[in-house]
């Protein structure tokens, strides 16, 4: 059976060109996913297409880096679907890895550049996302979900809690009242009991 495998990082990413691509190659059923390729815990689709391929199936991936972006990911992935009898063919970079087939030192060459570039770009967006992130904090920019509280909610959650010997109020109380996250709260009492001393 032919079995595609279609994978993009984010949201704003096309599925539509890979699944095409796919289907124009004769697929028969097509795991899709939106999801990171820096790691394979959270790809569901992979895991289900590498425990319901059978012996005799072969697996089609657009590009190398649909599969993976890290090397030695690419390497075990691919290794583990043709121990498992699977061929897998990456069309786009004219590649394939077929089951008891042997692996040229060309193709072996190639398949580990091209994985290298998919981590090595990887590692380029990780480190401009950093970089941007810290540009950003140190423009004092805020990064990240918007603040949930206000700083005068904040200060009056905190109020409360250090009257709560007289007022009887539950910090669940308290959070309700003032809208504060209680881990916001527990956040800056800790702040403000740090800079006290």
């Amino acid at each position: 059976m032919k079995i595609g495998y279609a994978r993009v990082s984010t949201v704003g990413q096309d599925l539509e060109t890979q699944e095409a691509i796919l289907k124009a190659e004769g697929c028969e059923r097509l795991y899709v996913e939106k999801v990171t390729g820096t790691s394979t815990a959270p790809r569901k689709e992979l895991a289900n297409m590498i425990d319901n391929v059978r012996a005799g199936d072969t697996v089609y991936v657009t590009k190398i880096d649909r599969l993976a972006r890290s090397i030695t990911d690419l390497n075990k992935i691919v290794s583990e679907l043709n121990e498992k009898g699977v061929s897998v063919v990456f069309i786009q970079d004219d590649m394939t890895f077929k089951t008891g087939g042997k692996i040229t030192a060309m193709q072996e060459l190639m398949f580990n550049i091209l994985g290298s570039f998919a981590q090595f770009e990887r590692s380029l967006i990780v480190e401009r996302t950093t970089e941007g992130r810290e540009r950003a904090k140190a423009q004092g920019k805020h990064m990240g979900r918007p603040a949930s509280s206000n700083e005068r909610d904040i200060r009056k959650a905190i109020e409360l809690m250090k009257d709560r010997a007289n007022n009887g109020l539950s910090v669940t109380d308290i959070c309700k009242i003032t809208g504060v996250k209680r881990a916001t709260l527990y956040a800056r009492m800790k702040e403000e009991k740090a800079a006290e001393k």
